[in-house]
């Protein structure tokens, strides 16, 4: 017998085993399998002569949830393996379960439970998703690269910078064009990185023009071997503003230098308001409103994502006729607090480094404390299409319309989702509240995701659904399905709602 089948022990003892390539079609690459071997994707292999679906169905426990007593779970007329817990709140997600390719018949588990007196179905498919890719944001202010710059893994093109947001910067990766649209090794890059983003494993990325970034959910991302450890507090306008009365008669001048908006206490409205003075300052860059400037400097990884080292260089001379004169101090920091520097005015009014003063250094520790951890946020995006959809109704319109209309709730893995609005089920999900490992792919190239979908077993039944199929947690518990596999138990994110009684309150409870 071999390995595989050991592992699994599906046959009769009394069937003969198999010992030519059998054909998976569990997806449009259609593998033809040896006896003990996988196919391409390592997600189905032949087992005795069966095409069997080699990573365990994902069955996850929200005891933990609950605070409820966690009481060991056995399955009615076989001994259960896992660890799931009988607590009433299990719920079965489609990670292991198998697909609906080639879209003829029913998705692998549709499942029944009874939640606060009302009968819910969830229906659980691995999709398989050509329409996909992952939306990153960086914490940092470095500057990573410009925008719309291609993205590449192993030299290939994978998607491109976009628009920064508030103190981080946006990586767009994957989608249909780069999975099938170039050439061979782009399509597989492409598929090789989302997987590992996705699957929470890091990712060395290079920027055309820009950085080097390794990126890895929920991690601080390494930025040209740097890592990376906390994101700013805010624009250079908005330090000021929140910190002011921290430097007022405790420093002349307080310049916060920053990328996008370096900020000047002295003209600043807030400074005004506490009654500052003028201090005759210049900053060389373009001056928005008092105290705010714009381009002070190109974009870069020096101070406040800046390409200075030299925080002086973006200070012209000194008006003595608006403030300034000897002795006069001045703070520079950055909008993290990771960068500061003290000066004074000599007599000619140049401006020179001192000791750090300890009567300023609860000032910056301040701006440093109110910075969050710099992390890498990966959200999977996918478009649920039409075989995906006929696996769940003989007519797939009704389950979009069903979504859009929330009478229908989508997880991944048990995780909530953003439904976009407008056409179609275009969903979005991050990584990090989906249990590990829960992705996979095709080499057609596609990547493979668990998606559940959970309604009420009536409007299940009114959106054309296949009633026959429908089917207990505990009878899925003990036999399993189509693709023979083994069931695992194991605790669910403390963070994610249990999604039956989620989508219970979200269609008005039991009513």
């Amino acid at each position: 017998m071999s390995e595989l089948a050991e592992r699994f022990e599906t046959h009769d003892p009394g069937e003969k085993l198999v010992a030519e390539k059998i054909r998976c079609d569990a997806c449009p690459v259609m593998c033809y399998i040896a006896a003990g071997r996988t196919g391409a994707c390592d997600r189905y292999g032949n087992v005795a002569g069966r095409i069997v679906r080699m990573d365990p169905l994902t069955i996850l426990d929200h005891a933990a949830e609950t605070g409820a007593a966690m009481v060991p779970f056995v399955a009615e007329g076989e001994q259960w393996d896992g660890e799931l817990i009988n607590t009433g709140r299990r719920f079965v997600t489609a990670i292991g379960a198998g697909t609906t390719y080639p879209d003829y018949k029913p998705a692998p588990f549709i499942v029944s439970q009874e939640v606060e007196g009302v009968d819910l179905v969830t229906v659980v498919t691995e999709g398989i998703f050509s329409y996909c890719g992952v939306k990153v944001k960086i914490d940092t202010d470095r500057h990573i690269g410009p925008e719309t710059a291609i993205v590449r893994a192993e030299g290939e093109a994978i998607g491109h910078v976009t628009t920064g947001e508030y103190g981080s910067q946006m990586l767009s990766l994957g989608g249909v064009h780069h999975l099938t649209g170039g050439s061979k090794g782009e399509g597989r890059a492409t598929c090789d990185a989302l997987l590992n983003l996705c699957n929470r494993k890091p990712v060395e990325l290079s920027i055309d023009g820009g950085a080097t970034v390794v990126v890895e959910a929920g991690k601080p991302p390494v930025i040209d071997g740097k890592q990376e450890h906390r994101m700013r507090v805010g624009c250079g306008s908005a330090t000021i503003g929140m910190f002011a009365t921290q430097w007022r008669g405790l420093v002349d001048e307080v310049v916060v230098v920053d990328d996008h908006i370096t900020g000047v206490v002295s003209e600043h409205q807030a400074g005004k308001v506490l009654g500052w003075q003028d201090t005759g300052i210049k900053i060389i860059g373009r001056r928005s409103t008092p105290g705010r400037y714009f381009k002070v400097s190109e974009p870069g990884l020096g101070w406040g994502g800046t390409s200075i080292s030299d925080p002086l260089s973006i200070l012209g001379e000194w008006n003595a006729k608006k403030g300034a004169r000897p002795g006069l101090s001045l703070l520079m920091v950055s909008t993290t607090g990771e960068q500061f520097a003290y000066y004074e005015l000599d007599d000619e009014l140049k401006p020179v480094q001192k000791p750090f003063p300890e009567r300023l250094r609860k000032s910056v520790n301040l701006i440093e404390e109110n910075c969050e951890p710099a992390l890498c946020t990966v959200l999977f995006i996918g478009g649920a299409g039409g075989s995906l959809r006929a696996g769940v109704t003989e007519n797939p319109v009704n389950l979009t319309r069903s979504v859009q209309g929330l009478t229908t709730y989508v997880t991944v893995g048990g995780a909530p989702v953003y439904v976009w609005p407008g056409g179609g089920i275009t969903l979005m999900v991050d990584v990090t509240r989906v249990p590990e490992g829960a992705f996979g792919y095709v080499p057609t190239p596609a990547l493979v995701a668990p998606i559940e979908f959970t309604l009420r077993r009536d409007d299940y039944v009114r959106l054309g659904g296949y009633e026959a199929e429908i089917r207990s947690v505990a009878d899925i518990v003990a036999k399993g399905g189509e693709y023979l596999n083994p069931r695992r138990g194991t605790g669910a994110a403390t963070q994610n709602p249990w999604p039956p009684l989620a989508q219970l309150r979200r269609a008005g409870g039991a009513g």
